[in-house]
């Protein structure tokens, strides 16, 4: 089953999509991230996704209190990431009530640690969130909020964190993040070829609820819903129903 999961970027508090994860290129959006969350919910949401990209540059939580408040109040399940450079940036996640963390720069950094974290934590606590771009051959993995490069490769560490048990991976196409051009679903056809007992998230250029009839019927687990939700391209109970009937096909 396919999972159509919100997503709520935070800057300063505020909800906003950037463009191809460029900071200098923002979208500032006028609501309030708890009743946005809230209204999530009421349309038939179970998992709400939560990024804290302040924290994602600077490895300190700077949304937390925001996060807090949605976690508390939302009436939903939290996966959050954005500045986890720790165990104890795992720990106070979770003791803000979230459900799972999201680890990002440091999954690229230290796969040995977040293995451990796998192995302490469990499988459904912790979401790998490998975010990649196609240069020179590779699907290579930025790291700190996109804007630092690395040596790692999707090709090197899917099969290094299946071995290790993960369960929940969220992997992005930075080039199409915030673009409305449509998702990578070559990407996906790629992670399930090199990690197929992975459950994947896709996200990045969702723009219509063909893009995500297309990624259920790839066979994603779960499809991330940013932009489109917020500029009102369909709803979130149009893109549950899609799910649906995509998943009722296969």
């Amino acid at each position: 089953m396919t999972l159509p999961i919100p997503a709520i970027d935070l800057r300063d508090g505020k909800v906003v999509r950037l463009f191809k994860g460029d900071y200098e290129q923002q979208t500032t959006f006028a609501f309030d991230p708890v009743e946005l969350a809230q209204r999530y919910a009421a349309d038939g949401a179970t998992w709400l996704h939560v990024v804290d990209l302040d924290g994602a540059r600077s490895g300190r939580f700077e949304n937390l209190p925001t996060l807090t408040a949605i976690a508390a109040a939302a009436g939903l399940a939290v996966q959050a990431g954005g500045g986890v450079r720790n165990e104890e940036g795992v720990r106070r996640l979770l003791d803000a009530g979230v459900s799972r963390v999201v680890v990002g720069s440091i999954a690229i950094r230290e796969p040995e640690s977040v293995a451990a974290w796998i192995g302490r934590y469990g499988p459904d606590r912790i979401v790998l969130a490998l975010d990649t771009r196609f240069r020179d051959g590779q699907w290579r993995l930025p790291s700190a909020g996109w804007t630092a490069d690395e040596d790692r490769t999707l090709g090197d560490l899917l099969p290094f964190y299946e071995a290790a048990g993960a369960r929940h991976l969220l992997c992005t196409d930075i080039d199409r993040d915030g673009t409305m051009t449509g998702p990578n679903t070559a990407l996906y056809r790629h992670v399930a070829a090199i990690a197929p007992n992975l459950d994947v998230q896709a996200s990045g250029g969702v723009r219509s609820l063909a893009d995500v009839a297309a990624l259920a019927l790839q066979g994603v687990a779960g499809v991330i819903l940013g932009r489109s939700l917020l500029q009102g391209e369909f709803t979130m109970a149009e893109a549950l129903a899609t799910t649906t009937k995509a998943d009722a096909s296969c």
